[in-house]
């Protein structure tokens, strides 16, 4: 199993290399080599910061001397502009480091204010807002953290930790029953959701003993059916047609969970800029 600190490290390697190349022309033509600075990153607009240790490991990997975090993560954060980091160091370290940090920080925020909006539209229903595998390739991990900070509940992170039987799956083995019997043959103990398209196929999973049924694309008035149908016997979760202006009305049909792909497909960097401190 790979450590999440190595694993941090080696990606934002990866992101510095691909920004940085043979070296950052401008700063090494315009700033003194001995030149050294503080800087601020400031959170401009309303929402929810994630991501300061990705920014402190990209500040630090370009030689920044001292990083301290300004603001506790996970929070909704009203008033801007916000200061939320101050890093010091040689001042080029700090413009090396500058892009990628706010890249990281930005996308990571806007996962966490997006999950956080969610979040709060269906407070108090008793329904939880979870995550999908709509991530960025190699970046999930990180998306999901996000997510997590943003108030909502991580799904399975990939194919491998839960079983997640969809159309295709049912097809190919004949049917949902069958489907669900080989899957337990084969992984006994391993969290099992099944992807349902109508009442019927819910009856069919939850007869088959399903730990949790997808309802996939049900109306509202089909979702309030699936919950007396379901009767507290078996977890339901909702996916499809979910957006901000619905998520309340669905949640308030009594189902337990809600799976929205947007929190890390369709996400909006919130805007943060650095700036040397020259106070």
């Amino acid at each position: 199993m790979i450590d999440p600190a190595d694993a941090l490290r080696q990606k934002v390697a990866r992101a510095l290399e691909e920004d940085l190349g043979t070296g950052d022309v401008t700063s090494e033509a315009t700033v003194p080599e001995e030149a050294r600075a503080r800087a601020r990153v400031v959170q401009k607009q309303p929402g929810v910061v994630y991501g300061l240790e990705v920014v402190a490991e990209t500040m630090r990997q370009c030689g920044a001397d001292d990083v301290d975090n300004l603001v506790v993560e996970g929070q909704w954060r009203e008033h801007v502009p916000a200061e939320v980091l101050l890093a010091s160091g040689p001042a080029r370290a700090l413009l090396a480091a500058e892009r990628t940090a706010l890249n990281f920080l930005g996308h990571l925020s806007g996962v966490a204010t997006l999950t956080s909006r969610y979040a709060e539209a269906v407070e108090g229903t008793g329904a939880s807002i979870l995550d999908t595998r709509k991530t960025t390739p190699s970046q999930r991990w990180l998306e999901k953290a996000a997510v997590a900070a943003g108030g909502g509940i991580n799904h399975r992170m990939g194919l491998y930790d839960a079983i997640l039987i969809k159309e295709n799956h049912v097809a190919a083995a004949g049917g949902i029953a069958n489907a669900i019997r080989a899957a337990r043959a084969a992984n006994p103990g391993v969290f099992l959701d099944c992807e349902v398209e109508s009442l019927d196929e819910l009856r069919a999973a939850i007869e088959a003993g399903a730990d949790r049924v997808l309802l996939d694309e049900f109306t509202d008035a089909m979702l309030r059916e699936a919950v007396a149908l379901a009767a507290g016997r078996v977890p339901l979760e909702v996916s499809g047609s979910v957006d901000l202006a619905r998520v309340r009305a669905i949640a308030e049909t009594g189902v337990d969970c809600i799976s929205i792909g947007a929190l890390t497909k369709h996400v909006r960097a919130i805007d943060l800029s650095m700036r040397f401190d020259n106070r």
